[in-house]
């Protein structure tokens, strides 16, 4: 047999994934990366690396990745699938920081502008947060003057209460004489 190996990288759809029962889409993923991994490396011998277990199982049984980036590897008949890694897109970005930083140094005029504002706003802050302390204390004000009507209104009500009981009464006896 040969002793090359092959390493691919894929990104596999686990789209279907959503057709199967909630309680097994994760278990449904893992075997669904199983079976591509056999079908495009013609092999029946696939290891799956722990990392990508627990990438599809991160989220929980029901709800697994859409999609996954995978490498694949194949050595002498053996499969194993692991997470892919991209090293390119961290060198882009760094770079794309790095444009950044110099449009930011062109444009001091304009960060010159945005710290104004800055500097305004903490003051803002502290107008509202001392005007937060006096509506509090407004409101605690307000609610013992509530509290000493309640008393007074549940005296009423329950005055009132045995006046309408009596009128009920009254009206079942007239009810009954009138029937006989």
């Amino acid at each position: 047999m040969s002793t090359e190996s092959i390493e691919r990288i894929y990104t596999i759809n686990l789209g279907k994934v959503l057709l199967s029962p909630n309680n097994q889409r994760a278990k449904r993923a893992i075997n669904m990366i199983r079976e591509f991994a056999t079908k495009h490396m013609k092999s029946e011998n696939v290891k799956i690396e722990e990392e990508i277990s627990h990438l599809v199982w991160a989220r929980g049984i029901r709800h697994p990745p859409r999609k996954i980036r995978v490498k694949i590897t194949k050595d002498d008949g053996n499969v194993i699938v692991s997470k892919y890694q991209e090293e390119k897109k961290t060198e882009e970005t760094s770079k794309k920081s790095d444009k950044k930083s110099d449009g930011k140094k062109k444009g001091d005029k304009k960060s010159g502008g945005k710290l104004k504002k800055e500097e305004k706003k903490p003051e803002e802050k502290q107008k509202k947060t001392e005007e937060k302390p006096k509506l509090e204390e407004k409101k605690s004000e307000e609610k013992p003057k509530k509290e000493e009507k309640k008393p007074e209104e549940i005296q009423k009500k329950a005055e009132e209460k045995p006046k309408q009981e009596e009128k009920k009464t009254e009206t079942k006896v007239e009810k009954k004489s009138k029937k006989e």
